[in-house]
Parts: C-alpha cells; sequence; structure tokens
C-alpha cells in the first residue's frame, strides 16, 4: 500500500502556511503535532451545535455530551489495550497524569528509605514529581546512567535495584534522542528484582507505534492528546484496576464525590471518575476520540513504516552536512537531535525560522540528558505522519546556507 501523503497533509490545513514567505516546513511535531481538520472541526461543531456539562444533568444536550465523552474512554481503552474503561483517567496532559501518581499513589504507598528508580534521559516532568516527593518523604532517588550513543546503560540495573525499590519510572521513547527503550526487557529484570511498580511516560512512544499495556505489564501509562494530533489540554493516565481502587483522590471537587456532608465528612466516586475532580475538558476529550479515529483510518502501522524510511533518508541527508554533530542510537524513532559546528542552538533555529522551518532549540525539558553530553543546548527536528521529503531537503538546505554564511 502507498502510503497517501499528499491527501494527509492536505487534511492539516496549517500545512499550507507560508512562514517568512516560504512554504512553513513544521519539524517540531514532538513537541506539538499539528491537528488534521477532522479534529478542529470535531471541536468546532460540538461547540455549535451539541455542547452542555457533562454528568451533571438529565436534559438532552447534557446526556448525548455525556454519552460521547464516555465513548471516548472506550475508545482509549481498545487504542492501548487495556482491559477495562475503567482503567482510562483523563487528565490534562501527561505532567498532570505523572504528579497524580506521585501524589495520589506514592503519598499513600511510599515510605522513608524506600527507593525510585529513574533514567538519565527522562522528561523533567518524569523527574521533577519524584525529586519533590523523595524530599518530603524522606526517599532516594536513583536513575539508569546514558550511554554516549544516547542507549541506557542497563548493565548498571543491578546495582540500582534491591529491596527498597517501590517504583521504576521511564519514558517510551527520549523525546531528545529518540531512543526506544526495551520496555519489555526492563520490566522483565524489575519484576524478577523487587515488588515495584512501573509507570511509563509514552507521550513519545503513542505517536509512532502501538501500545499494549498488557503485553508491557505496566502499571501506569501516560500521555498527552496535543501530540497525538488531537488537542492541547487533554492527555490519559492508564492505571490497573486493581492498583487504582486503592488509590485515593487527589483533587477534590465536583464529579469526584458520592455524598458530602459538613457533619460526616466525604464519600468519593469510584474509579476512574474520583480522579477527575471538577468540570471535565469534553471537547478536548471528544477531539482526542477523533485525531485517534484518524490515526486509525490511517493506520499505525503504515504511519510507523512510513516514519522509518523517512527517518533512515532525513539520517543520510544530514549526514552530508559539514560539521554537524548527531546525537543519540543510529535506530531511532521520530526525533533527530543535532548541533551545527560551534554555533548555538537558538542561533541555528532562528536562522532556519527565517526560510519557513520550524524546529526545537533548548533543553528540551531533559537537562540531564543534556548535561551527559558536554553541552548546554541542541538542535531537534521530529517527524509526525504528514512530515514528507520536501521537508527534509529543506532542512538540509537550510543548515547548508548556514553553514556559508556563518562561515
Amino acid at each position: 500500500m502507498t502510503y497517501p501523503i499528499v491527501q494527509i497533509r492536505s487534511d492539516f490545513p496549517i500545512l499550507a502556511k507560508q512562514i517568512n514567505n516560504n512554504p512553513l516546513t513544521y519539524l517540531d511535531s514532538a513537541a506539538s503535532a499539528q491537528k488534521p481538520n477532522v479534529v478542529i472541526d470535531c471541536e468546532s461543531d460540538y461547540y455549535r451545535q451539541e455542547y452542555a456539562s457533562v454528568h451533571r444533568s438529565i436534559y438532552t444536550l447534557s446526556s448525548k455530551a455525556t454519552v460521547r465523552m464516555e465513548n471516548v474512554r472506550q475508545q482509549v481503552m481498545h487504542f492501548i489495550h487495556a482491559t477495562s474503561v475503567e482503567e482510562i483517567v483523563f487528565v490534562k496532559g501527561a505532567t498532570e497524569g505523572i504528579n497524580l501518581v506521585a501524589n495520589s499513589w506514592g503519598r499513600q504507598y511510599l515510605k522513608p528509605g524506600d527507593s525510585i528508580l529513574i533514567t538519565e534521559m527522562e522528561h523533567h516532568a518524569n523527574i521533577v514529581p519524584w525529586q519533590i516527593l523523595a524530599k518530603e518523604k524522606q526517599l532516594s532517588l536513583r536513575y539508569i546512567p546514558l550511554l554516549p550513543d544516547g542507549t541506557l546503560d542497563i548493565s548498571q540495573l543491578p546495582a540500582l535495584v534491591d529491596d527498597s525499590t517501590r517504583l521504576f519510572a521511564i519514558t517510551h521513547i527520549s523525546n531528545v534522542l529518540g531512543t526506544l527503550n526495551p520496555l519489555s526487557e526492563l520490566i522483565a529484570n524489575i519484576r524478577a528484582a523487587c515488588n515495584a511498580a512501573v509507570l511509563i511516560d509514552g507521550t513519545q512512544g503513542v505517536i509512532h507505534q502501538k501500545v499494549d499495556v498488557q503485553s508491557l505489564d505496566c502499571d501506569f501509562y501516560v500521555f498527552s492528546g496535543h501530540k497525538l494530533y488531537g488537542p492541547t489540554g487533554i492527555g490519559v493516565l492508564y492505571v490497573k484496576k486493581a492498583l487504582l481502587d486503592t488509590m485515593p483522590p487527589w483533587e477534590g471537587g465536583g464529579s469526584m464525590i458520592r455524598t458530602v456532608s459538613l457533619t460526616e465528612g466525604t464519600t468519593f466516586n469510584e474509579a476512574p471518575w474520583r480522579f477527575e475532580a471538577g468540570s471535565p475538558h469534553s471537547a478536548g476529550i471528544i477531539g482526542l476520540g477523533a485525531a485517534i479515529s484518524y490515526i486509525e483510518q490511517v493506520g499505525l502501522d503504515n504511519i510507523h513504516a512510513y516514519e522509518h524510511k523517512l527517518m533512515r533518508c532525513m539520517l543520510e541527508e544530514l549526514q552530508q552536512v559539514p560539521n554537524l554533530t548527531l546525537y543519540g542510537p543510529d535506530n531511532r524513532i521520530g526525533i533527530i537531535a543535532f548541533n551545527l559546528g560551534k554555533h548555538h542552538a537558538y542561533d541555528i533555529g532562528s536562522f532556519l525560522d527565517q526560510y519557513g522551518i520550524s524546529i526545537r532549540t533548548g533543553h528540551h525539558c531533559a537537562m540531564p540528558l543534556i548535561a551527559s553530553f558536554h553541552v548546554t543546548s541542541m538542535c531537534r527536528a521530529s517527524l509526525g505522519m504528514y512530515t514528507d521529503y520536501n521537508d527534509i531537503n529543506r532542512l538540509v538546505a537550510g543548515l547548508m546556507r548556514i553553514q556559508r554564511l556563518l562561515r
């Protein structure tokens, strides 16, 4: 089957935009993906024709909106192969999902002397909540170091895991290097060594390949809608039902309660709804459902195969650019990090923007990873399902032009 790149690109209206009198070359999908018409129209139509408060009333609009929102919960369940809709919690994004786990499960189950294992390649969202919790509860925070090729030094695992290890939190795919972590191997080793829970930051993983949380045997899996071609402000936290049922609520308010009494206190709703305090982002949830439907229509396997070919081409072309340093493994998914000579990443990003080329520059919310390569910043070009070979050619031509101008 030929990948329908022309049709896909036409489905994303922003790709027709001109930036500084040049065609938009959008290479920052790892930060936030662009949105197809079906997602934009879905949210707009919901606000125009069907919007109402959900879970609150019995009138027609409210009932229909509630059903539409809850149908997306079932859609997400199938998308990541969870066992039940009751394992799917809607959150603002992956960051809130991780903080929910830290503040609910972490405060409930972790005690002084326990340890949490993370890695040196984590996004700040999978570092800072554990640092805060570790300081508060007198926990130790350990990490698996990076090797120079951008993969994890798994040989260090036996020295890092012991009876005190209560949580292993790891990214599925590095948001800087595109490193695909060997999750099955790592989780099997963790399970064999201790009784730790496993949390996976799937923000980069879920957008490039099929995810099966049952096969992974993880306890928690988080991802954000805006990286999955869906709306901002919505994400998903998967938790094994047996574990979620034991977790106390983190936030209090409407919808998460069963009864409230000034004299007898409050009783809470069942999971997952007791973790969704306040009015939910129903439009975002429905828009996320439209994004998942669009992805499934194209096919994640097709997207993965296309992006794999595109990545090989991108690597070959970038290696022709003089004085370009590439970071990360040869086998990478969706993301390339690089620097050009001694020029600061911000300068490279600013120059490229003049040619309509959008890349990410800086520390990418992964300062420990950046520091391990003894630099202060990197450029990052990331692929989406709509990236084409013209985008790659423009990036390479832009870098070549910068080389000539900055000699």
